[in-house]
C-alpha cells in the first residue's frame, strides 16, 4: 500500500516548522498549499514575486493575474506581497526561504538531485530550481517512488543531468520518508504496509 499525492502533502506539512517560509516547485509541491491549514502561519513564496500563496481560486474569485511560477491561477493569503524577480530571488539567494520542496526525477545516496531534464526530450530549462536547491534552508523532494518504467528513483548515482549536488535533506515518496546520508537512504518513516523490501533501494 502506499500513500496519495494528497498523504504525501501532508507528510511534508507535518514537516514544516511553525512560521516557516516555504518554496513550492510545480508539480507534486504545489498540492501543499492546497492542504495547508490557514491558521499555521507558514507563508508560501513563489519565485514569480509572491509571498503568501494560499491554493487554488474558486470560480467566482480566479484571476488571471494571480499564478504561481508553474503558471497556475492561485488564491493569496491575507497580508500577502508582491515583488519583481530580483527581490524574489534576493530572498532564495539569500537565505531567508527555510523550506523548498520540489519534484524529482532522480535523488542520490550523495543527496544529489535531478530534476530538470532527460536528454533527448524537449527541456523547458531549470527555472528557479538550482537556486532553490543551494539558497533554502532545508530542501525537501516529493516524488513518486518509482518511474513508469517501475525503476527506483533513488538511486546509488544519479544518472541524469544534476540540479543541485549535495543539496537534498529529505525525500518524501508514496513509499515513505528517507534521509541520504551519503552513503546509503536512512528510512526515516513508511507507509502503512510497506517494507523495505518493496523499495529497491541502492
Amino acid at each position: 500500500m502506499s500513500w496519495t499525492k494528497e498523504d504525501m502533502a501532508d507528510e511534508v506539512i507535518a514537516l514544516f516548522k511553525k512560521d516557516a517560509s516555504v518554496n513550492l516547485g510545480i508539480g507534486l509541491p504545489t498540492l501543499i498549499a492546497e492542504r495547508m491549514d490557514p491558521n499555521s502561519n507558514i507563508m508560501i513564496q513563489s519565485e514569480n514575486g509572491v509571498l503568501g500563496v494560499s491554493g487554488r481560486p474558486t470560480k467566482k474569485t480566479v484571476s488571471p493575474t494571480l499564478i504561481n511560477a508553474g503558471k497556475e491561477t492561485i488564491s493569496i493569503s491575507k497580508g500577502a506581497s508582491f515583488f519583481d524577480s530580483s527581490l524574489s530571488f534576493g530572498m532564495i539567494r539569500g537565505g531567508h526561504i527555510d523550506y523548498c520542496v520540489l519534484g524529482g526525477m532522480e535523488v542520490d545516496t550523495e543527496r544529489s538531485l535531478a530534476n530538470w531534464m532527460i536528454p533527448g526530450k524537449k527541456v523547458t530549462g531549470m527555472g528557479g530550481a538550482m537556486d532553490l536547491v543551494n539558497g533554502a534552508g532545508s530542501v525537501i523532494i516529493m516524488m513518486t517512488h518509482f518511474n513508469k518504467h517501475g525503476d527506483a528513483k533513488l538511486l546509488k548515482t544519479c544518472k541524469l543531468p544534476l540540479t543541485g549536488k549535495a543539496v537534498v535533506d529529505l525525500v518524501v515518496t508514496d513509499k515513505g520518508i528517507f534521509k541520504p546520508n551519503g552513503t546509503n537512504f536512512e528510512i526515516v518513516k513508511l507507509a502503512p504496509n510497506v517494507v523495505e523490501a518493496d523499495l529497491k533501494l541502492p
